[in-house]
């Protein structure tokens, strides 16, 4: 049985990613996981270590619920034990022959992976390219604007989310720059969710999956898949609460924010900071 390698999607938080990634893992060559966030280590000892001691220990609930639904082919409280124990008895192992261990198990559909925490560090991409040297990437971009208003609402952060969307930006483009063009793509989430036919056309054809409007209506019904949903005590999400409480694809036209204009986040009342402009012009955003 043919393994392939799996077609990650690189952004910023809040940039449409837990939608377009679940429509696309629903054509039936995909397998749409929720954050799996793999790479933020070597071993899985330092995994577990990073999200029970240094980032959130909820950022543990996609690779919980992924372990269940492939493993015991439900989740419920008894599986997310089970997953637990799953983990456990690879805490030697490497995240790479884990998430390996994934490929096989779903092959031979191809995983897509949206993890929004390997665009934090060069370090995390790096990790993806060592262990998938063939892999696809989709670098999915949001308006900076809406992006940062989102960020603000979920994280009630105190700080300035404009820097956090430069930052993945820069960390997504310095690496990309290393992949071969045939292997990613750019797009704005604006363009696909405003004409989701051509643009999931283009990317089906990029990536040589079969194409007819059967599969196109199935990549419009993203709350068919298992993980569209809050999950079980212990793993409920793995995914953006707000798109797990209410995950179907519903048409209606996405505005294209402007520039220019003071922040409503800021309190000095000043715009975005020029290198944010120019970035964001470079993607086509005015």
């Amino acid at each position: 049985m043919s393994v392939r390698e799996p077609i990650f999607i690189l952004a910023a938080p809040r940039s449409f990613t837990s939608l377009i990634s679940t429509m696309l893992g629903q054509h039936p060559e995909a397998y749409g996981v929720p954050e799996l966030n793999l790479f933020v280590a070597d071993t899985i000892e330092q995994w577990l270590y990073y999200f029970y001691y240094v980032a959130k220990h909820r950022r543990i609930h996609g690779l919980l619920r992924t372990i269940c639904q492939l493993y015991a082919g439900e989740q419920t409280i008894e599986s997310v034990a089970m997953a637990h124990r799953w983990i456990l008895t690879r805490f030697n192992r490497s995240t790479s022959d884990v998430y390996w261990e994934f490929c096989h198990q779903v092959a031979p559909l191809r995983i897509v992976d949206k993890s929004p925490y390997y665009c934090q560090s060069p370090e995390n991409l790096y990790r993806i390219q060592q262990t998938f040297p063939s892999a696809h990437y989709i670098h999915l971009i949001r308006h900076p604007r809406p992006q940062g208003q989102s960020a603000m609402k979920l994280f009630r952060s105190n700080g300035d989310p404009q820097h956090l969307w430069y930052r993945a930006q820069h960390n997504i483009l310095d690496f990309l720059s290393t992949v071969p063009a045939e292997r990613q793509m750019r797009l704005r989430g604006e363009d696909l969710l405003n004409d989701p036919r051509s643009h999931f056309q283009k990317i089906c054809q990029w990536l040589n999956f079969t194409w007819n409007e059967s599969i196109l209506e199935a990549m419009l019904r993203p709350q068919d898949s298992p993980y569209a949903c809050l999950g079980p005590y212990g793993a409920n999400l793995g995914n953006d609460p707000n798109f797990l409480r209410s995950p179907a694809y519903r048409y209606r036209p996405v505005a294209y924010s402007q520039l220019e204009g003071p922040l409503p986040w800021r309190q000095d009342n000043k715009g975005f900071l020029p290198p944010v402009i120019k970035l964001a012009r470079e993607f086509g955003y005015d």
